[in-house]
């Protein structure tokens, strides 16, 4: 699974390289990896070592929650809220079809994506997490 972060990290960086030109003035201003392939390496790479309930989804289902977490968090609201499957909720628990995830390893998945995408949330997420005694 690691080799697969990895390969979709390289592959994505090499596709950022390649678009430059091949003149020297060009060359002089290397191009950089973008934040947002930054961010979402770290977050498929702290992913690896989580557990899920069935089988692991794919890296693109995996990246579609840290912006929606991030979007809510921004809007104010909790862990809880945004976890919440049954109520008036976010329905944010990350699960799709046939994958779900344990709440320990959940709130694990959350703290990575939060710490990825939107740190300015982190310390709220984990004081949280800390005193639901979930984290």
């Amino acid at each position: 699974m690691r080799r697969t972060a990895t390969t979709i990290t390289a592959a994505l960086l090499l596709a950022l390289t390649a678009c430059g030109s091949g003149d020297d003035t060009a060359s002089a201003s290397k191009p950089s990896a973008s934040p947002s392939v930054d961010r979402a390496g770290q977050f498929i790479t702290a992913s690896q070592d989580l557990e899920f309930v069935t089988m692991r989804p794919s890296n693109d289902e995996l990246l579609t929650f840290p912006p929606r977490w991030c979007k809510e968090l921004e809007a104010g609201h909790s862990v809880e809220w945004m976890f919440d499957m049954f109520g008036d909720g976010g329905d944010l628990y990350p699960l799709g079809d046939g994958w779900g995830m344990l709440l320990t390893d959940a709130n694990e998945l959350l703290v990575a994506g939060v710490r990825a995408y939107c740190p300015k949330h982190l310390d709220t997420v984990t004081e949280e997490l800390r005193a639901s005694g979930e984290y």
